[in-house]
């Protein structure tokens, strides 16, 4: 696991490729948001599904109140290893070092399993 202040759990690599897929779908049938200001933003709202942080994010700072406000808001969360992956999944060609997956849209009964499983990883 990346050696960074905010990633409280182990993702396994079966449900980083599920949550890296659970973006596309969302992409392309869905919303999703960008951006760490932006995923915040939808988080506090209540809007956001799930909310997906990159590891390799320096400085871990950038990302360091998201766990807690997804806490907070009851909002699930998961950790995937790189922005550069999580970009492309969210449709851009920048690395991004968090989304939020809005509308699940076509991904809905996978993004519930993804949630489930997530949960037993805290």
């Amino acid at each position: 696991m990346a050696n960074k202040v905010y990633v409280n759990f182990e993702v396994p690599d079966e449900l980083v490729d599920k949550t890296y897929e659970a973006v596309e779908i969302a992409r392309d049938t869905g919303e999703v948001r960008k951006g760490t200001n932006e995923v915040t933003k939808f988080i506090e709202r209540g809007e956001a599904v799930l909310t997906v942080l990159a590891e390799d994010v320096n400085p871990p700072e950038i990302l360091a109140h998201m766990p807690l406000l997804c806490e907070e808001k009851d909002v699930a969360y998961s950790y995937v290893p790189s922005r550069k992956e999580l970009g492309a999944a969210a449709g851009i060609d920048a690395p991004s070092a968090s989304i939020a997956i809005v509308d699940p849209g076509d991904g809905e009964q996978m993004l519930e399993d993804l949630k489930k499983k997530l949960e037993g990883l805290k």
